[in-house]
């Protein structure tokens, strides 16, 4: 069985990856795929602490579906915002999005 370790260390690393690209990056699509990468990782932290909790057994699980339609809305409404943009500016730079206020 792996340890809850390696879990633990796979789902920092791809959350930090996902960090690093919001931070990083200009283009809308690629922002909201690493919030959507960092969703993930949660998931994985979520799932391997409910596999290795002795009474907690499923709990992470039920959390995890919670993320799942949290994600589906985050990446509805991600692509709504970007097809506005690329209407109004035919870029989807994230520099340009206070432009789209009011």
């Amino acid at each position: 069985m792996t340890p809850l370790q390696q879990y633990l260390a796979l789902s920092m690393a791809l959350f930090f990856i996902g960090a690093w690209g919001v931070l990083a990056r200009r283009n809308l699509i690629l922002v909201v795929m690493c919030v959507e990468l960092m969703l993930n990782a949660i998931n994985i932290a979520l799932v391997a602490f409910s596999n290795y909790s002795p009474t907690g057994a499923g709990r992470g699980e039920v959390f995890v579906f919670f993320v799942f339609a949290l994600a589906a809305a985050e990446a509805a409404i991600g692509l709504a915002i970007a097809i506005a943009m690329y209407r109004l500016k035919e870029k989807l730079s994230v520099d340009d999005l206070d432009e789209m206020k009011g």
